[in-house]
C-alpha cells in the first residue's frame, strides 16, 4: 500500500496539485493501522490509501484538508503535523487526542504537505532559453519548450525537457501541447522573432483566463506596449493582460544569457517563496 500510494502522490505532484499526506510513524495495542500506513489527499478533492478507517480516517482526513488550506508559503514555515490518537472514548484528558472508539490502541501520525515544483514553458530556444533550462536542471525544476525552429527545440538541446515542442505557432495551440496552459506554472516568452513572441504570448493569454500560469516576456517596455495593445486588439481584457508581465527577471545587472536566466528564475523563486511581496 506505501508503494501505492506514494506512487499516486508523486503522479499528482508532478501534475501541478498540493498533496498532503498521512503515514503512521507508530502503533502499539489494537489498532487498525499499522505502521506505514498512508493515506493522500489532494488539492483537486481526491484521495488516496488508508491509515485504517473508521474515525481515525475521518479525522486525519480532516487534518490533511486543512492542511492544504494552508498557503505554500505559510506552510514552508510551519511545516506539517504529528498526532497521537488514543482509539478509546476514555481517553480525553490525555497528552493525545481521543476518539469515539473501544479499541484501545494508541497511533502517532505524521501529517505533511508535499509541493509541486515549478514547471516552466521556454518558449524560444535560444541562448538564453538553454540557460534557463539548466537553471532549472541545477535548482530541480521541470522545463519544457517550444520554438518554430527545430534546431533550437530538440532532444540533443535539451536532454532533460519535459516536452519538446517545434513548428508554427498555430499548430502549437491546436495540439495537445497547446491546449492546456494551466499545467505550467511559469510561460517565457524568449524567442528570437517579435511576430513570433506577439503570437505566442496571444494564444497563451487566450487560454489562461484562470490565471493559473504566470506569463512573462523578455524585452523592453516599448516592446511590452506594442505585444499589450496587439493583445487588446484581439479580444484579451484586462484581467486577463494581468497573469503577464515584462520586462521579467530581477534587476541585479544580468548581461549575458546566463546571467539574465539567473535573474529570471531569481524571480520565480521570489514569486513561489514570497508571492506577497510585492504587495507591501
Amino acid at each position: 500500500m506505501s508503494r501505492t500510494v506514494l506512487a499516486w502522490v508523486v503522479e499528482r505532484v508532478d501534475a501541478g496539485e498540493r498533496v498532503a499526506m498521512a503515514s503512521v510513524i507508530s502503533a502499539s495495542g489494537s489498532v487498525p493501522g499499522k505502521p506505514g500506513a498512508r493515506l493522500a489527499v489532494s488539492s483537486d478533492g481526491t484521495k488516496f490509501g488508508t491509515v485504517g478507517g473508521a474515525g481515525l480516517e475521518m479525522m486525519v482526513e480532516n487534518a490533511l484538508r486543512d492542511l492544504l488550506k494552508v498557503s505554500a508559503s505559510e506552510t514552508r514555515k510551519i511545516g506539517g503535523r504529528v498526532e497521537t490518537f488514543i482509539l478509546h472514548k476514555d481517553g480525553k484528558g490525555k497528552e493525545a487526542v481521543a476518539l469515539d472508539s473501544l479499541c484501545g490502541g494508541r497511533v502517532t501520525v505524521a501529517m505533511e504537505v508535499v509541493e509541486p515544483v515549478p514547471h516552466i514553458l521556454i518558449s524560444g530556444g535560444g541562448h538564453v532559453g538553454r540557460s534557463v533550462a539548466i537553471v532549472c536542471d541545477t535548482l530541480g525544476w521541470k522545463h519544457s519548450v517550444f520554438d518554430v525552429r527545430k534546431e533550437f527545440a530538440n532532444d540533443d538541446r535539451y536532454p532533460f525537457a519535459e516536452e519538446i515542442h517545434s513548428g508554427p505557432v498555430s499548430d502549437f495551440f491546436n495540439s495537445g501541447g497547446g491546449k492546456s496552459i494551466s499545467r505550467f506554472t511559469d510561460v517565457l516568452i524568449l524567442g528570437h522573432d517579435w511576430e513570433v513572441d506577439q503570437e505566442f504570448l496571444i494564444g497563451c493569454l487566450k487560454r489562461n483566463s484562470d490565471g493559473a500560469a504566470r506569463i512573462g516576456v523578455i524585452g523592453s517596455t516599448n516592446k511590452w506596449k506594442g505585444f499589450r495593445d496587439a493583445a487588446i486588439k484581439s479580444g484579451i481584457d484586462e484581467m486577463e493582460l494581468s497573469s503577464a508581465r515584462c520586462p521579467i527577471g530581477l534587476d541585479i545587472g544580468a548581461d549575458s544569457p546566463e546571467e539574465i536566466a539567473v535573474a529570471i528564475c531569481a524571480e520565480i523563486l521570489a514569486m513561489e517563496r514570497m508571492p506577497n511581496s510585492d504587495e507591501d
